[in-house]
């Protein structure tokens, strides 16, 4: 990746059979998660750790194949609310590095985020994010 100076916990590409032949950079650090897309004309994308609420991964049978996955992540980031890490190696164990590091940053900064939910007027529990939309 072409951000200078940062140490890196975690770094890919995002793989193709499995092999690194693609300008998809993924890159993890102690506070930021990094996704660099491009050859001539470069997107760089960033979001904080803390802002991360939701980490889940697939495998296709492919992938499995290939021991690759691709874990989703979730964020109250605006301008970046879903981070895709697709086709990497070792999916699980990244997995596992991310939330760590997530909770870790959560502490150091002293964020608290509780899950709301409520049943709604048929009786059905809704989340907190479903009544907002449905009662404005």
């Amino acid at each position: 990746m072409s951000l200078g100076g940062e140490k890196y916990i975690w770094a890919d590409k995002k793989r193709i059979l499995g092999i690194p032949m693609t300008f998809t950079y993924y890159a993890l650090s102690d506070d930021r998660i990094f996704v660099e897309t491009g050859l001539f004309n470069i997107q760089d994308d960033e979001a904080l750790l803390y802002r991360i609420r939701d980490i889940s991964m697939s495998r296709t049978l492919f992938q499995r194949m290939l021991g690759l996955g691709t874990i989703k992540i979730a964020s109250s980031d605006l301008s970046l609310p879903v981070i895709v890490l697709k086709n990497i190696r070792y999916p699980e164990e990244v997995k596992e590095i991310i939330h760590e590091n997530v909770e870790r940053a959560k502490i150091e900064r002293r964020i608290h985020i509780g899950e709301f939910s409520t049943y709604g007027m048929d009786g059905e529990m809704q989340d907190f994010e479903e009544i907002r939309h449905t009662q404005i």
